[in-house]
């Protein structure tokens, strides 16, 4: 009995494919994206107070830590051992690591023959040596262990890792201290490079698909809706991006902010939906995208807590984890693949993302000014030695943010483009805040508060 071939029955998608094309990666952005001493952009960071640990985090024992390239090592020191210390990690004498060093009332010394080092690095002692040898006096003279000034503040620790003779003011924001409101420091690591992590910031549509749509609401139900966008450049150096939303009747106007190099603020992640009226109410974190080196990140941050920022109930680890980010970090790799948060979507671009290979659109308007600002920065320094701006305080005020949400009973007019009325009410709202930027810390926000009713009850036309 002889036997037919029968030819399988395979489909294949009639498509364009172009893999093979496009096998080759795109590049990444040097300029922006390399931290490391030296660097362009490594430089410009260097030029500002970062948050480099949370205070609490940091015990009686020294603590190795990595910040824009640099290996590190935080201490505390003094009878109380309430004062803290960051220098380099290795011990300018044989290269002992100053991780295993012994805290004492002067400074650090390393545990390898006893050279104690001041928080400013100058060499205390080398026991080991004859004290009157020439070669003791010339090693104090001219070495010192690299060191860097620090601020610990409201439960984290900055530091100033630039020139000295550069070193800015200790910049303070008006979203450092407010009446009623309760802050909590917390840190959340990222596995990729610092402007991917910082991107997200402003880019407001991002809320409506990765923590709406995409798999379940991962903030409130209100952030489905599409808003109407807005982007503001301030000063050189301040960024903001504003969604207004269209909730029933309500307009719900949300700020997300960026003031270079990397402080970040957003509106609420709990506290507003859109459903009900709120004025002015403030960020739920105040935040900093700090560069760990090129493939590593660590945002440290304070959540806030309190009837203009979010429900106390989110004041745990797992709350602040939420806040940051949609979801808790740790989750297994099936329930990152069914919801994905920020880490999910930052980290799976890859250690560095090829910016390059990249495809801007208007709704990435935000990221495309903050990005060019950036680079100008960097250039300017690099190339003809202009110090980058700080961040600019309104006299004798501290710095102002817009980081917001604020929801208005404004229904849609009859005849009248609702989109085109939203944007308009979004506009109305960032300058109410612009135009009391001079006021004083006291008045300022009950200033805009009471404007913001007035709108609501008169109408904006």
């Amino acid at each position: 009995m002889s036997s037919v071939a029968v030819k399988p029955q395979v489909k294949i998608f009639a498509g364009n494919f172009k893999g093979y094309s496009q096998s080759n990666p795109a590049a990444i952005d040097e300029e922006i994206a390399r931290v490391g001493p030296g660097t362009p952009a490594g430089e410009y960071l260097r030029r500002f107070w970062h948050p480099v640990h949370v205070t609490n985090d940091l015990g009686d024992l020294p603590k190795a830590i990595t910040i824009l390239g640099e290996e590190l090592v935080l201490f505390r020191y003094g009878e109380d051992k309430q004062q803290i210390g960051l220098v380099h990690k290795y011990c300018p004498h044989r290269r002992a690591s100053l991780e295993y060093g012994k805290c004492e009332d002067r400074g650090i010394r390393c545990c390898y023959h006893g050279w104690l080092f001041a928080p400013d690095g100058e060499i205390l002692e080398a026991p080991a040596e004859d004290q009157t040898a020439r070669a003791v006096e010339m090693v104090k003279e001219r070495t010192r262990l690299g060191a860097y000034p620090v601020v610990e503040y409201r439960g984290l620790v900055f530091a100033y890792m630039g020139p000295p003779e550069k070193q800015p003011d200790f910049p303070i924001y008006d979203a450092f201290e407010h009446e009623g409101m309760t802050s909590a420091p917390y840190k959340a690591p990222y596995i990729c490079n610092w402007i991917q992590v910082q991107d997200a910031i402003m880019d407001p549509t991002h809320t409506t698909f990765l923590h709406s749509q995409n798999s379940h609401p991962q903030f409130s139900e209100g952030m489905m809706a599409s808003g109407e966008l807005k982007f503001y450049e301030r000063y050189e150096n301040h960024f903001l991006g504003t969604s207004t939303r269209r909730i029933g009747e309500n307009a719900w106007v949300r700020a997300n902010e960026l003031v270079l190099p990397n402080f970040t603020q957003a509106g609420s992640a709990y506290a507003a939906d859109g459903t009900e009226q709120r004025y002015f109410g403030r960020s739920c974190f105040t935040r900093w995208v700090v560069p760990v080196d090129d493939e590593n990140t660590i945002v440290y941050a304070w959540a806030n807590f309190g009837d203009r920022w979010d429900p106390h109930e989110y004041n745990t680890k797992e709350g602040h984890e939420m806040i940051e980010q949609g979801e808790v970090l740790d989750r297994t790799p099936e329930e990152k693949q069914r919801y994905p948060a920020d880490s999910e979507a930052v980290e799976g671009m890859g250690p560095i993302s090829t910016h390059k290979g990249e495809n801007l659109m208007p709704t990435d308007r935000g990221i495309s000014l903050y990005r060019r600002r950036v680079r100008k920065a960097i250039r300017d320094l690099e190339n003809d030695g202009i110090e980058p701006p700080q961040p600019l305080r309104h006299g004798p005020n501290s710095v102002r943010t817009y980081g917001q949400d604020t929801v208005l009973h404004l229904p849609p007019i009859q005849g009248q483009d609702d989109s085109a009325y939203l944007l308009k009410i979004g506009e109305a709202v960032m300058e109410m805040q612009f135009e009391h930027e001079d006021w004083c810390d006291e008045n300022r926000d009950t200033a805009i508060v009471e404007r913001l009713k007035k709108m609501e009850a008169n109408g904006i036309g």
